[in-house]
């Protein structure tokens, strides 16, 4: 089996027999508090270890970097950006799943020298599969599929800024408010960047770069025609120096964007320097 097809056969067989199962059949002592305001449940763990056992045998050479693991041992990060490596989420939209809603989902990457070569993003409900291969396009289950926004007049914009200062978002949304139609976050990166291959949103900003939460979908924007960079602008990269991400379906609502968020007025450079 080529390697794509057992990767998604592998996401699709956590999702039906893992997730699924517990979804809205969580007991208390199955969610626990990882960090502040931060949970993990029962079902990311048990994921977790299926993925990695799977994708091991898959490509054993490759290591592999899950947000559960690394929550456990930071140190997992230090090397994220050298060699051959599997960064695994294996249940993104945890604090969605935990309450009983949607949406949520799996992300695994395959990425080499902190590049991107593949990436996988599992909607842990419908069960539609997004994937990428640098270079060789973008797919919703069979379908080639590029980015096709809509000429809004104003572009419609997911902006994550729950991680800012009050004082922050306020200064942010402010200065969007004036050019772009906002719209609340999924509290789930999997469905931000699958939100925007599908044309329902046209940009969105992240404050986090937590590597898991973005290789995938940044690959699959990328190759389905949009743009994916840090706040300073620099391209999209595991464990480089950039922090903040900003998405956009084309790059001309890449520009448009940056025009709004990364200037002077939203102020997001000085918080950028706090996040780093």
């Amino acid at each position: 089996m080529a390697l794509p097809d057992g990767v998604s056969a592998l996401m699709h067989d956590v999702a039906a027999n893992v997730l699924v199962p517990r979804y809205r059949r969580l007991a208390q002592g199955d969610i626990a508090e990882k960090s502040p305001g931060e949970i993990v449940t029962s079902v990311d763990l048990a994921a977790e270890r299926r993925l990695g056992a799977g994708l091991a045998a898959l490509l054993p050479q490759a290591r592999i970097v899950g947000e559960e693991a690394t929550a456990a041992d930071p140190q997992l990060l230090d090397a994220v950006g050298r060699g051959l490596v599997w960064l695994v989420d294996p249940l993104d939209g945890t604090a969605n799943y935990a309450n009983g809603r949607g949406p949520f989902g799996v992300m695994v990457a395959l990425v080499e020298n902190g590049v991107p070569q593949m990436g996988w993003i599992l909607d842990g409900l419908e069960g539609r599969m997004c994937f990428a291969q640098r270079g060789k396009g973008a797919w919703r289950g069979y379908q080639r599929i590029r980015c096709s926004p809509e000429a809004r007049r104003r572009p419609i914009a997911a902006l994550g800024t729950h991680f800012l200062s009050p004082a922050g978002r306020e200064r942010v949304h402010a200065a969007a408010a004036r050019h772009l139609d906002r719209v609340p976050v999924p509290m789930c990166a999997a469905a931000s960047y699958a939100r925007l291959v599908a044309g329902q949103d046209d940009i969105a900003l992240f404050q986090r770069s937590l590597p898991w939460d973005h290789a995938a979908g940044a690959l699959i924007v990328e190759e389905a025609g949009g743009r994916v960079t840090h706040w300073d602008r620099s391209d999209y990269r595991v464990g480089g120096q950039g922090s903040g991400i900003l998405a956009a379906a084309s790059p001309a609502l890449w520009e448009q964007a940056a025009g709004i968020l990364l200037g002077p007025a939203a102020g997001l450079a000085p918080a950028m320097a706090r996040a780093a």
